[in-house]
């Protein structure tokens, strides 16, 4: 005859591998997990062993919705552009919020965060109306900027209408390659620094194009990630 002893919760009998065992039959149904074994003896010669169900996997979340940490000494910053005039944009440094409409600090323009390359402290946040607004204003910000600061920028509506020769060149001195290109209502997504020696690797920028704009008049909203590293206190 026949006994079952209980050891686990339930009895799933699915895909079994079937092994001999010193003339006995063991019928073991993997599931990737640690074994409970339920015994099941049908006259004397098969066994059947069967495991609990695999746990639902747990799912990391990382500072500002990276796939993954970021290494010692750096920085995790996710930047979204503004979608057409609508939603504004959102800076994320080490899962702060440092510019976002929730923080009611976005406007029209380009909307920029400064951050203390050694540190990662963050100094300031403003926004520059690129359209309507006045482009000296812009200028004295970035002018007197210290070695070393981070300067993350998102566009939002239109970034570029009011941009003169002197402040494409003060961001192309801070790492960007596409600021001497952006045009009206682009998208751009950009992070530089002060004293950066190369380009910077982390930019974006979608053209404005009616054949191809997500929205009526404007192109798809731009999304960047990464881990930007801290400066060493000697470098300032």
């Amino acid at each position: 005859d026949h006994y079952l002893q209980w050891q686990s919760q339930k009895v799933i009998l699915l895909e079994p591998k079937h092994f001999n065992v010193s003339g006995t039959v063991l019928i073991y149904v993997p599931q990737l997990s640690t074994i409970f074994p339920a015994w099941v003896r049908f006259h004397s010669n098969v066994l059947i062993c069967v495991s609990s169900p695999l746990p639902e996997p747990k799912h990391h979340r990382y500072k500002c919705g990276l796939s993954a940490p970021c290494p010692q000494k750096h920085l995790a910053f996710r930047i979204v552009s503004g979608a057409a005039n609508i939603i504004g944009p959102k800076i994320c440094l080490e899962d702060k919020i440092l510019v976002s409409s929730v923080n009611n600090n976005v406007g029209r323009g380009l909307n920029i965060a400064l951050v203390n390359g050694v540190s990662g402290d963050l100094l300031d946040t403003k926004s520059f109306d690129m359209w309507a607004g006045d482009v000296t204003d812009l200028l004295k910000y970035l002018l007197p900027l210290h070695e070393g600061t981070l300067v993350f920028v998102a566009s939002f509506d239109d970034p570029a209408t009011k941009l003169n020769d002197e402040a494409r060149r003060l961001f192309e001195e801070l790492g960007s390659t596409a600021v001497k290109e952006l045009t009206f209502r682009d998208s751009w997504v950009f992070l530089g620094a002060k004293g950066i020696e190369n380009k910077s690797p982390f930019e974006q920028r979608m053209k404005n194009s009616k054949n191809s704009n997500k929205y009526e008049g404007w192109p798809e909203s731009l999304e960047m990630d990464g881990c930007v590293p801290l400066r060493s206190p000697s470098e300032g």
